[in-house]
């Protein structure tokens, strides 16, 4: 693992620590089911491990990583059953914070929501994936938010936290990067109209053709693991 010294502020120094590392994770410097090696990454971040271990702590109740005993932390990697069963009820939860949003939301969350739009739509043009993730999942928390139910946010916040770095890696196909960048547009359009059907329909569909992205790169990753080890 290689990556540049980050100077971290001395505040909740872990919760710092474990944005980084969810970053990280998410946008797979760390690859699913590797061990976090401590010593690296107290290098890495230049942290003592007294806060490394605390964000890590953080970041398996998460459901980010794995803690197994004498083998430390690993990184959660999910089978297809998994990650089939959670973009499930993802889209459940993402269907249900659209509907109600578009019910409650008032005019200064659509502006909010818009903004960040556009500046998710110039992050694309300039292909900065990074960004565009970073305001992506703003976008989205925005909206479960403006739905204004605590307990839907709660549990929304808890299932998403496994999906982040499988939704992050969707986009790198550039076709299917487009239609994800279209299901915004349309999301926003339905905001704007207070459609809560259209917005329902609108963030299912995104989850379920993300889901699809997904399950289509897994195979492909197991089956270029599978010709390698066959040549090998």
């Amino acid at each position: 693992m290689s990556a540049e010294i980050i100077l971290l502020p001395k505040t909740a120094l872990h919760e710092q620590v474990a944005n980084r590392l969810r970053q990280m994770l998410v946008e797979s410097q760390i690859q699913p089911g590797a061990k976090l090696n401590e010593r690296e990454l107290s290098e890495v971040l230049n942290v003592s491990r007294t806060p490394l271990r605390e964000a890590i702590k953080m970041l398996a109740a998460e459901g980010l990583v794995e803690l197994l005993p004498n083998r430390g932390a690993i990184a959660v990697e999910l089978s297809e059953s998994d990650i089939i069963n959670t973009f499930e009820v993802m889209a459940g939860l993402e269907g249900q914070s659209g509907e109600l949003a578009a019910q409650r939301i008032t005019d200064a969350e659509v502006a909010e929501i818009q903004a960040m739009h556009y500046e998710m739509l110039a992050a694309y043009t300039r292909r900065d994936l990074s960004n565009y993730y970073r305001l992506n999942a703003s976008i989205h928390r925005a909206i479960n938010f403006a739905a204004k139910n605590p307990i839907l946010t709660a549990t929304y916040n808890q299932v998403n936290a496994r999906l982040q770095a499988l939704r992050f890696r969707s986009n790198q196909d550039g076709d299917k990067w487009g239609h994800a960048v279209q299901d915004h547009n349309a999301m926003v359009d339905a905001l704007c109209a207070r459609d809560p059907v259209a917005m329902r329909t609108v963030l299912v569909r995104h989850l379920m053709n993300k889901r699809d992205v997904v399950v289509e790169q897994l195979r492909a990753d197991t089956l270029a693991r599978s010709i390698t080890a066959t040549s090998s």
